[in-house]
């Protein structure tokens, strides 16, 4: 492994660890020896990370941290590519417009070799299916009351056309190829719903913010459909 790719992977353990957490644990996740651990996040300091704390303290890194122009292995570039071509291709304009602006982001902090292979990628993204109408709601906006768990009112027509009107606490938005679905807590039916943004005839963002936070709301989701989390 290349002192690049280690320093990766180093930052990479550091993003999993919300406490600080002791040097010898580090050097154990990473495979390295202590002497040479603590010589990589010196390195990693003197580069601009926000890592926080000493030998026989711990270390914690602060959010926000913007990676230093390391070197990605092939498959973790061909991975990028890939997934923010799928995204450009089938999302919704603002978020098509956000994925290719990353992708450039990321291609400028890159060292030539690994530029050059996320420009020359050669997994494509092929055209999707027609996508259903988004109907009366607006994603940009859908993903804002997301991100600041505030609650939604909205008038549902379901798949026989039976019309409703509920207020839902949106955790997640899910693209498959055709349909975009919300996940959310449907306060009439007291537990999780899954609404199609097609289905959706009109959409309004509350100001009051649903009282439980997303992050355990998606975990309690993801337990009932027995969907394991992402690693």
């Amino acid at each position: 492994m290349s002192r690049s790719e280690r320093l990766l992977d180093l930052l990479q353990v550091l993003r999993q660890h919300r406490r600080p957490v002791s040097g010898r644990t580090l050097a154990a996740e990473t495979g390295v020896s202590l002497r040479t651990l603590y010589r990589d996040i010196a390195s990693l300091q003197a580069q601009g990370a926000l890592i926080e704390g000493e030998p026989g303290l711990g270390y914690v890194m602060k959010p926000g941290f913007l990676l230093p122009p390391l070197m990605f292995p092939p498959e973790e570039v061909e991975a990028l590519v890939l997934g923010s071509r799928l995204v450009a291709e089938r999302a919704d304009g603002p978020l098509a417009a956000a994925a290719r602006g990353a992708l450039a982001r990321i291609a400028a902090v890159l060292p030539p070799g690994s530029r050059e292979a996320l420009e020359a990628s050669a997994l494509l993204a092929g055209p999707g299916g027609r996508a259903a109408p988004e109907g009366g709601i607006d994603l940009p906006a859908l993903r804002g009351a997301i991100r600041a768990e505030r609650k939604l009112r909205i008038d549902y027509r379901d798949d026989r056309g039976a019309a409703s009107a509920r207020i839902v606490w949106p955790v997640a938005l899910a693209f498959f190829e055709r349909v975009r679905v919300v996940v959310a807590w449907c306060e009439l039916r007291l537990d999780f719903r899954h609404f199609r943004t097609d289905r959706i005839q009109r959409a309004e963002v509350l100001e009051e913010r649903y009282p439980k936070r997303r992050a355990a709301l998606l975990r309690a989701w993801r337990e009932a459909e027995g969907i394991s989390p992402p690693a």
